[in-house]
């Protein structure tokens, strides 16, 4: 069971990830005192991370497919640590130089983080028969959920009690230690000394990618245009590619905006602020939990793959929805009661990485991955923009809750009457 080891550490480290992004969301309101910095101001802040990110997805799952899961995700985890680090001493600066300096640094940190998810589900796809894919993708996906309820009350204190900057400094030296420990551990699954050949054999003839980074087993591949123009407008990649981002515009309200939505629009401490965002997160991971599992569990029982890994991201996108239903009630308690079943739904939802690992062309997964997280991560560059300016025009909430709502509908419409039957597509030749 030496997989779900390997799992547990892909778990951890996208825990590290998602901790590190919700680093300047929780410190958001002191970082904007310190450094005089307006709303507007910060939403684009936000939204460097996510241009940088997007932009070095393509590039990042080329990485990976030529260099290998494990050499680049290596040297990505160290070096978004590093950025992290970086930032802990943005404070220094000159107030004149602070956008341009935290900007910068931010999207550095979206640079080098862009090869994280494609490398997780290329390395889910090579441990994992197709028989235990959602689930282990629902797993290492759910660390979102646990970086926030659990990072979220820690970081929240630490602000509190020593500074904005103590949170970076603790998160990137944490992630230089996994980076570490990953590159001396860590080997693909015919060559990792604890796996045994009953193992091998399993994952194997379960439909696991096994040698996708032995290279002496590989063959080159070159696309040519007609192959880049069908990863590009092939109708089934476009509409899990739209998924994703609808998706994606929940997780980064929660990362971003909904930490000062607690904090500024319904009074809480930043202390508060921290438990109360870990609420809805742990629902998240149960949800993920759920998700991954029904869907297996769907295919296992004889169900077409399409209605399987469709009929939890469809139902979960249902409940998401009804977070903008906070815009009609006042008490706190019941805000995080809806968030939380709005999180189990997003949860829930939350197959994407199954799907894609499902229907990449084999030849290219890590370019295919690459595309879907960097359409996805759109998101990351529309979403804080977009709530900035709707919380700065509006002096509301309100319609920043509807603006996430309205996305989890389109995602609906999109695997109803846009994805096709989910299986591998082969690339034209």
């Amino acid at each position: 069971m030496i997989r779900y080891f390997v799992l547990a550490f892909l778990f951890t480290i996208t825990a590290i990830n998602y901790g590190d992004r919700a680093t300047l969301g929780i410190a958001r309101s002191s970082i904007s005192h310190d450094l005089g910095l307006s709303p507007v101001s910060m939403g684009y802040v936000f939204s460097a991370f996510g241009w940088a990110y997007v932009l070095n997805q393509v590039p990042g799952g080329w990485l990976l497919d030529r260099y290998g899961s494990i050499r680049v995700y290596g040297v990505s985890l160290f070096a978004w640590s590093l950025c992290t680090l970086a930032i802990s001493g943005a404070g220094h600066v000159p107030q004149a130089l602070a956008f341009p300096v935290l900007f910068l640094l931010w999207a550095g940190l979206g640079l080098v983080e862009a090869p994280a998810f494609p490398a997780n589900s290329r390395i889910t796809s090579s441990w994992f028969p197709i028989g235990e894919r959602g689930l282990a993708t629902s797993i290492f996906n759910s660390a979102q959920y646990v970086a926030v309820a659990f990072f979220a009350p820690l970081m929240g204190w630490v602000t509190q009690r020593l500074g904005w900057e103590y949170i970076f400094a603790m998160m990137g030296l944490l992630g230089v230690l996994l980076a570490v420990l990953w590159l001396v551990t860590m080997r693909p699954p015919a060559q990792h000394p604890s796996v045994s050949a009953a193992e091998l054999a399993y994952i194997r003839e379960g439909g696991a990618l096994v040698d996708i980074d032995d290279k002496s087993k590989q063959t080159k591949h070159r696309l040519n245009r007609r192959q880049i123009q069908f990863m590009l407008t092939d109708r089934t990649l476009l509409g899990v590619y739209g998924g994703q981002y609808c998706i994606n515009v929940i997780l980064y309200f929660f990362l971003t905006w909904f930490p000062s939505y607690l904090h500024q629009a319904r009074g809480l401490s930043l202390t508060q602020t921290g438990f109360a965002a870990s609420v809805p997160a742990l629902c998240g991971l149960f949800g993920a939990i759920v998700g991954g599992a029904l869907s297996d569990r769907l295919l296992r029982s004889g169900r077409s793959a399409s209605f399987a890994r469709k009929t939890p991201f469809i139902v979960g996108m249902g409940l998401a929805s009804t977070l903008c239903l906070c815009n009609f009630v006042q008490s706190p308690l019941l805000i995080v009661a809806i968030m939380s079943l709005a999180f189990f739904g997003k949860g829930v939802a939350a197959i994407g990485w199954a799907v894609i690992s499902d229907i990449a062309p084999k030849e290219v997964p890590g370019l295919a991955a690459g595309i879907f997280n960097g359409i996805g991560n759109v998101a990351g560059i529309v979403t804080p923009i977009a709530v900035g300016y709707i919380v700065s025009l509006t002096a509301s909430y309100d319609g920043a809750l509807l603006f996430v709502a309205v996305h989890c509908l389109a995602a609906i419409l999109l695997y109803l009457f846009v994805v096709g039957k989910i299986r591998r597509l082969a690339l034209p030749v």
